[in-house]
């Protein structure tokens, strides 16, 4: 049962902490998933120690839980349908930088692979699965610049503008690439010695770069340009966002960007930066 409802997640970070979740529980409760009674999940969530917003994955990940199992006919009862989860602060404010922060991170990056991939998380606003997941025949030129095919969350597959900037940037690591498998002429009609399903952005053992790495790429950039150790590369998604819109980006197209599936999640942006306040009125 619980196999059959992680596979409706096509993240693998959402279904590593639903499988956490999932079985804390059933070794709390200690009785098959058909036994528990809703005073066993309400005495569960109360008792779940840890953050606020812990609490609430735990809710969230357990409410899904019975949910889906209701749905497929394998309880007859919801009882998770009565549980709330509870509000946590929205913290969304205190993880937008600075649009110079975020130039001076990617400037001050000497590698070319790893100055694209910041480039590319935010002058995209991909999220860190999609970028890893790139391959060059998802990268087509388009005009002076060029766009990324990006098969995100959810299954999804949006189209990325991308800058032309940025698409010079990307045809420095495909040269850099060509010459990897051993081509030395890096002239536009050699370009195609590269594999077009080999991965853009490349780990130490020639395969796609991972999560993990591209964490530490961006711990390192953020360190050098004495950014806060919480920075993560999820920040510089936030802050295509958020950068964006302050310039002026329609909601709606900074939405189709991102590929947020309703306009409500893009517009956080606006309430957690908000560009006037009644407060300015006031003579305090």
């Amino acid at each position: 049962m619980i196999r059959l409802w992680l596979a409706r997640s096509a993240s693998p970070h959402t279904r590593r902490n639903y499988v956490r979740e999932a079985a804390r529980f059933l070794a709390h409760v200690g009785k098959p998933l058909g036994s528990v009674r809703m005073g066993d999940l309400q005495e569960y969530i109360a008792g779940r120690p840890g953050s606020l917003a812990k609490v609430a994955l735990t809710a969230a990940a357990l409410k899904s839980l019975f949910t889906f199992a209701q749905e497929v006919g394998f309880l007859r009862f919801n009882i998770g349908a009565p549980v709330k989860v509870p509000p946590i602060k929205n913290t969304l404010a205190e993880r937008i930088m600075a649009e110079a922060d975020a130039l001076l991170m990617i400037r001050q990056e000497a590698a070319l692979q790893n100055r694209v991939l910041l480039t590319v998380l935010y002058g995209g606003g991909l999220r860190i699965s999609e970028v890893c997941g790139l391959r060059w025949r998802d990268l087509t030129a388009r005009d002076e610049a060029g766009q990324a095919t990006v098969f995100g969350k959810g299954g999804k597959t949006r189209v990325v503008l991308l800058s032309a900037a940025t698409w010079k940037m990307r045809t420095a690591l495909r040269e850099e690439a060509s010459r990897r498998v051993g081509d030395l002429q890096v002239a536009d009609d050699k370009l195609a010695s590269v594999s077009a399903d080999a991965p853009v952005f490349l780990s130490r053992k020639g395969g796609a770069l991972d999560p993990s790495a591209v964490h530490r790429v961006m711990k390192a950039a953020a360190a050098r340009a004495g950014l806060p150790g919480e920075v993560s590369a999820h920040w510089l998604r936030h802050a295509h966002a958020s950068h964006s819109l302050d310039r002026g980006a329609p909601i709606h197209l900074v939405q189709a960007t991102l590929g947020h599936a309703s306009v409500a999640t893009t517009g956080r942006y606006l309430h957690a930066r908000p560009s006037e306040s009644s407060a300015r009125f006031l003579g305090v």
